[in-house]
């Protein structure tokens, strides 16, 4: 016997074989679909009896497995069911014949046979046959389960009849000698009358007669049956049929141990009436086997009453015997080198018991024997199906890398050298079914969170080989599919060298069959989830949201306008050791109509956090919400969800689109400059003005959207708080612009602003803190500056040194302020909605003059005084001086004495001494205004304000 039978298990010891085959030309679906009906008759009832008999159908059986029926009685083929069509009378002499040629095939087991005939009708069909049945057609056959069931119960009656036959043999000494095919010639001249032969002769029959029993149904004469031939044949050392005598204790023990049957669900069947019956029988365990009384044997051997000993009888085998007896019996057989078959499928029925008793390293030992058994040559296909077995037998103990590695070996079996016509399609089924083994899935989602399980290198080589096997079928998009995968997937375990050969590979194939985001649907209904490169390029956690160059500041929460364009700024990096080149890279957006105006970026190699703004028009008003980007990478396009980007807790981010609202471009008559720190502008100017200056700013404002302005509001908030300013920084004129309002499209209307540098840069609230008739002297500067310092007298005219001066006294304050532009217009102005635009203004103030000196001196009047001021030009410039009709020109860095007259009224009486001091102070802590005019030797003069105390 050279073919296995991976399928079997214990519990088809007590089954009887039946052969179901087509005779002629039949439709192979017809074939099977009558098939299936008739294998659904696995188990049947016998009447008047408490017995059931268990069917096993096979649709192809070797006739050379045949031949060991006696050694093991359920390898005998006792029925043989035919399916045959035949459509007119003229056809059917030739289908009886080949029928009856189907029997001789087997005919020297068959306990009976019957033929089904399907589409002849007249005067044949309507003959009464009991081996044949008639049909008009397929679907038309109500009765083919009675008709089988009534063949069963045939069978049975010829089981029964030989079981009864063997078991009250009465020819004496003269039982016959069972043998398996290989044996026949080795008993060719030995004494046939010796004890040896004797006793060897009766352990075979006793060994066949409890087969035969457990068949029958009678479970408990089996196993006395079985013990009995073990004792028999343990005593001949006739190995190889104690092996098979032993398994047929095992077999009988399972089944009284597990009437559902070890064969999984597919196998479960109904336990047998009288196998109800037994389960009270149980004993205890740690039975071992029968002992058997002399007297109970007749001369032949053969007792017909076995009552006598199912009474003092162990029955069977406890779950732990069960084991170690089938271990036994697999050692026995390995004796025999034509034994091969049996050893393997003793070994499969062995796991399956294991297996349900949960013993997984036991069980891994058995299937291990198996792996070395020796079958001879085979051919590629059952090498196949072994490897497949095998697999499937580890994956029932558990062991799913094991069952994984023989899978991936039958799958490379399957495309051989040696096979003319390689199965690349089943190659790539089995393939697929090796992946939960090596903790693989073909859905990116399981490996976007959490560690990596499995080992990386054994899944890139079992990716590799699936897209090598789905290339020689022809189907490109899988070849695709499967190498982004493995891209996506196993980007961290790649080499350099190995992520440029895999990125290569994927060009070459996307170039023939671009790579997408559908589902692709496999014959067998598998379904391979779309794979998004969300790692080429990496997308951090930042997403910035902008309404380009412009905000939306109502309601207090960020907004975006219809149809303006919008901004999202993503932080990505490359991890190939190469460039990288994205193209159609975009939103992907939902809520609202929108539009993406797609990007394409390359990306240096290994770049780091890189900043890359995505941009789109939403053309319709509501709730938008950013789902994620597309992209195109290496020929495959992607569509990546923020809920698939590692680190990124949102499925999406929602944005209100307000209805549309004219969109302002501000430009001014001065440069740009960088914006002030701390605010959030639209746009910033910077100037230098020195004290007392003022200068005109000319805004543009433009209408670039697609909605009429119609309201506008001009207001300014200024930033600088320490700095003593006199008058109003800002001022301007709005009316003007108001004037050209509704504005239209394309059209602009210009602010005229005036900037005014009113400083005090005298520092004159300590000017007269120790006032004197000998005069102090001071800076210009605040108490607080580190240029503050006490000056000495000095001579009327003297020139100071430029170094020092220009390090003491060249002070500037800046003033900063924020212009703002409220304006409304369209659908948006009916809702309530408005914009904002901002432009900064940052100026420099230089000090035009410093007082240096302040002195007093009397007059010849009592209501007189002189007052005398060293001025100080910090400038690089030549100043001129006025006040009172008088003029003083000062060079750069040049200091000079101004002497002044003064009149004031005398205090009343009862005030402090009318000293030159005391009216000084009154005079310089009254509200005054200009004293002096200053005037630049320019080609340009300002009026400057210079000086002015409190």
């Amino acid at each position: 016997m050279s073919v296995p039978d991976y399928m079997q298990c214990a519990e088809d010891h007590q089954t009887v074989l039946v052969v179901v085959q087509p005779v002629g030309i039949v439709p192979e679906d017809q074939f099977f679909r009558i098939y299936k009906r008739i294998s659904s008759v696995n188990q049947v009832n016998v009447r008047d009896t408490q017995r059931a008999l268990f069917i096993r159908y096979r649709h192809h059986y070797p006739p050379e497995n045949n031949e060991w029926g006696d050694f093991q009685t359920h390898r005998k083929v006792v029925g043989l069911i035919s399916v045959t069509s035949c459509s007119s009378a003229k056809e059917w002499p030739q289908t009886a014949e080949r029928f009856h040629g189907q029997k001789e095939l087997f005919g020297s087991t068959l306990y009976d046979s019957r033929l089904l005939v399907f589409g002849l009708q007249g005067d044949i069909a309507e003959q009464q046959r009991t081996d044949v049945a008639f049909y008009p057609s397929y679907d038309n056959c109500p009765d083919v389960e009675k008709r089988v069931e009534d063949f069963v119960e045939s069978i049975f009656i010829v089981l029964e009849s030989k079981r009864l036959d063997r078991a009250t043999d009465k020819s004496g000494d003269k039982i016959p000698l069972l043998c398996v095919p290989f044996e026949k010639k080795d008993f060719v001249g030995l004494d046939t009358d010796s004890r040896h032969y004797k006793k060897r002769c009766q352990g075979r029959m006793r060994k066949h007669v409890g087969d035969l029993c457990l068949q029958a149904g009678m479970l408990q004469d089996a196993l006395v049956h079985y013990h009995m031939a073990v004792e028999l044949l343990r005593s001949v050392n006739d190995f190889l049929w104690l092996g098979a005598a032993l398994e047929g204790l095992c077999s009988a023990s399972v089944i009284f141990h597990y009437p559902g049957g070890t064969a999984g669900k597919s196998g479960a069947r109904k336990p047998s009436i009288s196998a109800a019956t037994d389960t009270g029988k149980r004993h205890r365990p740690g039975a071992q086997e029968v002992l058997i009384d002399p007297g109970a044997l007749t001369t032949s051997g053969i007792s017909a009453d076995t009552s006598s000993e199912i009474g003092r009888a162990k029955n069977c085998l406890s779950q732990e015997d069960i084991i170690e007896k089938y271990k036994e019996a697999i050692s026995y057989y390995g004796k025999y080198k034509n034994a091969g078959v049996i050893e393997l499928e003793a070994c499969v029925k062995a796991v399956r018991v294991l297996a349900i008793q949960k013993r997984a390293m036991e069980a891994s030992e058995f299937l291990q024997n198996a792996v070395y058994i020796n079958l001879g040559q085979l051919s590629e296909e059952e090498k196949i199906q072994r490897y497949s077995v095998l697999s499937e037998l580890y994956e029932l103990i558990g062991f799913h890398r094991k069952s994984a590695f023989f899978k991936r070996v039958a799958a490379m079996q399957c495309v051989a050298p040696t096979i003319p016509d390689p199965g690349w399609k089943a190659c790539y089924r089995l393939l697929l079914e090796t992946l939960p083994g090596y903790s693989l899935s073909l859905d990116p989602k399981d490996f976007s969170k959490g560690t990596h399980r499995g080992w990386a290198a054994v899944q890139m080589r079992l990716l590799h080989e699936l897209v090598y096997a789905s290339r020689r079928m022809g189907n490109p998009g899988l070849s695709v599919r499967h190498l982004s995968f493995l891209l996506q997937t196993m980007l961290d375990f790649l080499s350099d060298q190995e992520k440029k050969e895999v990125t290569q590979s994927l060009e070459n194939y996307t170039s023939k069959c671009p790579g997408g985001m559908n589902i692709i649907t496999l014959p067998d209904g598998l379904k391979l989830p779309p794979v998004p490169f969300t790692k080429l390029p990496i997308i951090t956690a930042h997403l910035t949201f902008y309404m380009l160059d412009f905000y939306i500041l109502y309601p207090c929460y960020f907004q975006w306008v219809q149809g303006d364009v919008c901004e999202v700024q993503l932080m990505v990096y490359n991890p190939m050791p190469f460039e990288l080149r994205v193209e159609n890279m975009g939103l992907l957006m939902s809520g609202v109509e929108f539009e993406s105006l797609p990007a394409a970026l390359s990306l240096p190699a290994e770049s780091g956090l890189y900043p890359v703004t995505l941009v789109g028009v939403p053309r319709t008003a509501g709730n938008i919400t950013v789902n994620g980007y597309h992209t195109s990478v290496f020929g495959v396009s992607s569509d990546c969800l923020l809920d698939s980007l590692v680190g990124v807790k949102s499925s999406g981010c929602t944005v209100e689109v307000v209805p549309s609202l004219p969109r302002l471009q501000l430009s001014t008559s001065l440069p740009r400059s960088a914006r002030l720190c701390g605010e959030d502008l639209s746009s910033s100017v910077c100037l230098q003005l020195f004290n007392g200056e003022t200068q005109q700013l000319v805004i543009t404002l433009e209408n670039i959207g697609s909605e009429t302005l119609n309201t506008l509001e001009m207001s300014s908030k200024t930033l600088t708080t320490k700095e003593k300013l006199f008058g109003d920084f800002l001022s301007w004129d709005l009316q003007d612009a108001l004037s050209r309002l509704p504005l239209k499209p394309g059209q602009a209307v210009t602010v005229p602003v005036d900037i005014h540098a009113k400083l005090d840069f005298s520092g004159q609230e300590n000017l007269l803190q120790d006032l004197n008739d000998d005069g102090i002297s001071v800076t210009g500067l605040p108490i607080s500056s580190p240029l503050r310092q006490v000056l000495k007298p000095r001579p009327e005219n003297k020139q100071v040194n430029a170094d020092t001066s220009k390090s003491e006294y060249n002070h500037v304050k800046t003033l900063e302020a924020v212009l703002n532009f409220r304006y409304s217009g369209g659908l948006g102005q009916v809702e309530g909605y408005y914009r904002e635009i901002s432009l900064g203004v940052k100026v420099d103030v230089e000090p035009s003059v410093f007082f240096t000196r302040v002195s007093t001196l009397p007059a010849s009047s009592t209501r007189q005084c002189h007052l005398l001021l060293d001025v100080f030009n910090p400038t690089e410039h030549e100043l001129t001086l006025t006040a009172r009709n008088q003029q003083l020109i000062l060079h750069s860095s040049e200091c000079q004495r101004y002497k002044h007259e003064h009149r004031y009224q005398k205090p009343a009486a009862h005030t402090a001494p009318h000293t030159c001091k005391y009216y000084l102070h009154q005079l310089m802590c009254q509200r005054a205004h200009s004293l002096f005019i200053l005037h630049l030797k320019q080609p340009l003069k300002y009026k400057l304000f210079i000086f002015q105390c409190q």
